[in-house]
């Protein structure tokens, strides 16, 4: 009678646990399948980029573009609602995005996140949260370069979470000097409200003149004007030695790389070009118009870790 009992009690042990083993993979299965939403930190928080359709402000068309070797220079404006991280608004570049500003009164630098469109006003390039303000010690009005970068993860981390990236190197003021003769001469006039008015109202104005001068006497007017025609032209054979001596476009070479993606993004980095050179892929930054530019390029792609840039000459 035993046998019987013994093999009753394995019987039992065994439905015993197929039955834990199948309520176990019953409890598991809804745990596996359920996944709770990403919060959107890290890389995901970066996409999608948001370009948007054109636009105008007072008559001028902005039309937004997803374009990476922007580098322009232009005046700051203060957006109060920034707050205090690095972040800027910007009328065409998309958002979020990262750009390198330089203060072209120092030659400071800081990495800052394009969050939003702006500022709704002409003659500004960007506005600058009071935190980006602050870190790059300019004011509303300041002059400035935007240059779009490929910022390292660390870096976008830090930005998206409201505090400072890494030092950026500043521009030297070599560079600085040349980047501020870009700068347009009108482009202070639009930096506060009344200019715009006057700058409207100088056309009208001037066409009134020719109305009187011409109800006026003719001929003192003609007289003027015979007599520099002249003379400009003999001042002006003197110039085509200098498109002659500027055939010679001058770069800065700086690296030559051995695959096309590599090179993309050292141009993106310096804000140059990539050039094919057989099986190798060139990165360089110009054309300048004078030696003086070129050199100061060079100081900044050297800066950059490229020590073995050199200026290069193209016919």
């Amino acid at each position: 009678m035993r046998f019987p009992v013994e093999r009753f009690a394995r019987l039992s042990i065994l439905a015993l646990s197929t039955s834990l083993a199948a309520c176990a993979s019953g409890a598991g299965t809804p745990e596996t399948s359920y996944s709770a939403p990403l919060p959107r930190t890290g890389p995901a928080a970066d996409y999608p980029l948001v370009v948007g359709e054109p636009y105008r402000i007072d008559g001028v068309l902005y039309e937004p573009v997803d374009v990476l070797n922007y580098d322009e220079v232009g005046y700051a404006a203060a957006d109060d609602m920034g707050g205090e991280g690095m972040t800027i608004a910007h009328q065409t570049l998309p958002y979020p995005s990262y750009v390198e500003v330089t203060s072209l009164e120092t030659g400071k630098t800081i990495l800052a996140r394009v969050e939003r469109r702006g500022p709704m006003v002409n003659g500004r390039i960007a506005a600058l949260s009071p935190g980006a303000l602050t870190a790059l010690g300019a004011s509303d009005g300041t002059p400035v370069r935007i240059r779009r970068v490929n910022a390292l993860e660390e870096d976008r981390a830090l930005l998206r979470q409201g505090l400072a990236a890494s030092s950026r190197m500043d521009t030297p003021m070599s560079l600085v000097e040349v980047l501020k003769r870009k700068l347009d001469a009108p482009a202070s006039v639009p930096l506060r409200p009344t200019p715009p008015q006057q700058v409207a109202v100088a056309p009208s104005t001037a066409a009134p003149v020719p109305a009187p001068t011409v109800a006026d006497n003719t001929a003192p007017v003609l007289a003027p004007l015979a007599v520099p025609q002249p003379s400009e032209p003999a001042e002006a054979a003197p110039p085509p030695a200098s498109p002659a001596s500027e055939s010679a476009a001058l770069f800065v070479q700086a690296a030559s790389f051995s695959t096309d993606d590599r090179a993309a993004r050292a141009a993106s980095v310096l804000g140059g070009t990539v050039e094919r050179s057989g099986r190798y892929f060139r990165v360089r930054t110009g054309p300048f118009a004078n030696r003086g530019e070129a050199e100061a390029s060079l100081a900044k792609v050297r800066a950059a870790g490229y020590s073995d840039a050199r200026i290069v000459t193209t016919d």
